[in-house]
């Protein structure tokens, strides 16, 4: 968090003890102590909330996005089954609107050469 060298640690500590005194310097300590330790967990708290916010707004614009892309997707395939609708009425409107030809005759199936003739076989002789 700060950028105190060792040096710097030793006359923070020196001037401590002259002003302080040898009696109370620990109790003052273990208080600093504890009260860095709070500011520490404080500062992580505070980062921590930082960067959950910054996930959730992330995570607002990729939902964003998505509905976006789902939206412009369902307008699409809306659209394309409006035109397909319309080309099938326009077809039908179409087909129905034709005079109806007749069917073509169909020439009677005539005897086959291969087919037995009835005559011959012996059922029908009798």
């Amino acid at each position: 968090m700060f950028d105190i060298g060792f040096s710097e640690l030793m006359v923070i500590g020196l001037v401590a003890l002259i002003v302080i005194g040898p009696e109370r310097l620990p109790r003052v300590a273990r208080t600093v102590g504890h009260l860095a330790g709070r500011l520490q967990r404080y500062v992580a708290d505070i980062k921590a909330d930082i960067n959950r916010e910054m996930e959730l707004d992330e995570l607002r614009k990729m939902r964003d996005e998505m509905q976006q892309a789902a939206t412009e997707m369902e307008n699409s395939v809306r659209k394309e089954m409006s035109q397909t609708e319309e080309e099938l009425n326009r077809t039908v409107a179409d087909a129905a609107a034709l005079p109806e030809t007749p069917a073509e005759q169909v020439p009677a199936p005539e005897a086959s050469p291969h087919t037995p003739d009835k005559a011959a076989t012996p059922e029908a002789r009798g």
